[in-house]
Formats: structure tokens, C-alpha cells, sequence
């Protein structure tokens, strides 16, 4: 965990990363904007219960609400399992069953530092012809994807993959401030990249286009992630799953699925 500062000023940083006024965060909170002040500046030291119901109306991620619990001298509430603990069983079968369903199209789940977790089959069409280097655990799927040794070579996109997934790296790593983020943000920059235009609002999904065993394959990808998580490392798993973006790349999964 990060070195600790002030609960007011944990809370300052996130109510204007929200974009809120304090008389804003009063209102959705339902307390007063005096409260707010005074939690801010650090003249109250509110209590567990308020914590959570501002951390609640600001959307701050189970992690995070802890160190705000720490910092405002309360216990922390959220658990951090491991995913084979007995206590996610469920939730590990689910994520099981998904990834099976998606079969024969390539399926991922990621942590928080998109280190991969689980993956489908499907999904060696991302790890065939890697380098070592970048295969060994734990497997980082955006520096496999950037990475010369990874699948950047067979990347036909490649500007465009780029463009989507480091603008996306830099705004995780100014939410969050994680180190590790930002020198994997800092590793890949180096490799190309980094003056990006304006995304386009409508561009939801990242397209992507690689060759694999002489065929040109056109994938894009849709994320999902457990909305009403109860435990940190289920908050922060990202399941990506991708889908043909053309009848040829259908029909070329289909036929490696049955091979």
C-alpha cells in the first residue's frame, strides 16, 4: 500500500478526479457541505460509516476504499482472496463456463495490471510465435501486445492498437497512481507511440488485425467485469473476449477449433 496521507486529502483528490463540487458531493451523499469541508481540511475525522458513503458516491474502487478506511484511523472492510480460495468458488466457475462458451474465439481474464489470469484455447492465436521473454509468468497481455517480441509483429493495425490501449494505460495510471503502471506505461511508450488524436466517442471496442498461421485474422473485443463485486480481486478481474470481425476469420477460428 501506498505511503498513507490524510483521509481529507485522499477525498479531495477523488471528489475532483469525479469532477464534483463539494457542495455536489454534499448533495448526492446527503450530508452537509460543511461536513464535506471540514472532512477535507482535515478539522473532522469522519467515521467508518461515513467513509464508505462518500467513497460509495464517488465510485472509489474496493482498494482504494480501504486506504481511505486506513487513513481515517478504521479497520479496512474489503477482502483481497486469492481466486482458487474456497470463497470464490462460484465465481471461479463462472468465469470457467465463460471462457468455455466463448470457445471457439478467443477469451482472456486480466487483473487490475492486465496480468493474465485465465484464458480459453482460442486464445494461443495471441501467444503463437512469442518470444520466451515475454511468455514468462506472470504473462503481461499489454506488453505481449506492444512488445517486438510479442504479437506486434503480426499486428497489421498496429498504430491503431496503440493508439487505443496507451491512452488507456496513461488514464489508469493517473486514476490510480500504481508504479507498476506507470513504468509499464514508461516500457512501452519507448517502443512507439504516445501523440495520439482525440479518440472518437463512438470507437467503444479495440479492432485488431493480426496474421496467424498465414491467415489474416480481424478480431474486436468487448470487457467485462463483475459489477456488484464484493471482493477486491473480483472488482478488478477484466474479462476480454473477442469476436470475428469478418465470415473469413469466423470460418478460420472454426476450422482451427476442430483441427
Amino acid at each position: 500500500m501506498q505511503a498513507e496521507r490524510p483521509i481529507g486529502e485522499l477525498l479531495r483528490q477523488w471528489r475532483r478526479q469525479r469532477g464534483l463540487s463539494q457542495l455536489d458531493l454534499a448533495i448526492q451523499a446527503d450530508v452537509s457541505p460543511r461536513h464535506v469541508s471540514f472532512v477535507e481540511t482535515g478539522r473532522t475525522i469522519p467515521s467508518r460509516p461515513m467513509v464508505l458513503r462518500l467513497a460509495e458516491h464517488l465510485g472509489v474502487p474496493l482498494r482504494e476504499r480501504n486506504r481511505l478506511l486506513v487513513a481515517a484511523g478504521h479497520a479496512p472492510v474489503y477482502a483481497q482472496r486469492a481466486l482458487d480460495d474456497p470463497d470464490l468458488a462460484k465465481a471461479r466457475e463462472a468465469l470457467d463456463r465463460l471462457l468455455e462458451a466463448h470457445e471457439p474465439f478467443p477469451a482472456l481474464v486480466l487483473d487490475r495490471r492486465w496480468n493474465l489470469v485465465l484464458a480459453n484455447p482460442a486464445a494461443r492465436v495471441f501467444f503463437d510465435g512469442a518470444d520466451p521473454e515475454v511468455l514468462e509468468p506472470e504473462i503481461n497481455m499489454m506488453r505481449l501486445g506492444l512488445h517486438p517480441k510479442g504479437l506486434a509483429p503480426r499486428i497489421r493495425n498496429l498504430e491503431e492498437v496503440r493508439g487505443f490501449l496507451l491512452p488507456r494505460l496513461a488514464r489508469q495510471v493517473a486514476a490510480t497512481g500504481d508504479p507498476s503502471l506507470s513504468d509499464l506505461y514508461a516500457e512501452l511508450a519507448e517502443f512507439g507511440g504516445g501523440d495520439f488524436p482525440a479518440p472518437d466517442p463512438s470507437d467503444v471496442v479495440l479492432r485488431i488485425h493480426i496474421t496467424h498461421r498465414g491467415e489474416e485474422l480481424r478480431l474486436f473485443n468487448t470487457v467485462t467485469t463483475f459489477g456488484a463485486a464484493f471482493d477486491i480481486t473480483l472488482e478488478e478481474l477484466i474479462i476480454e473476449t473477442y469476436f470475428p470481425a469478418d465470415d473469413h476469420t469466423r470460418r478460420t477460428l472454426l476450422k482451427t477449433a476442430t483441427a
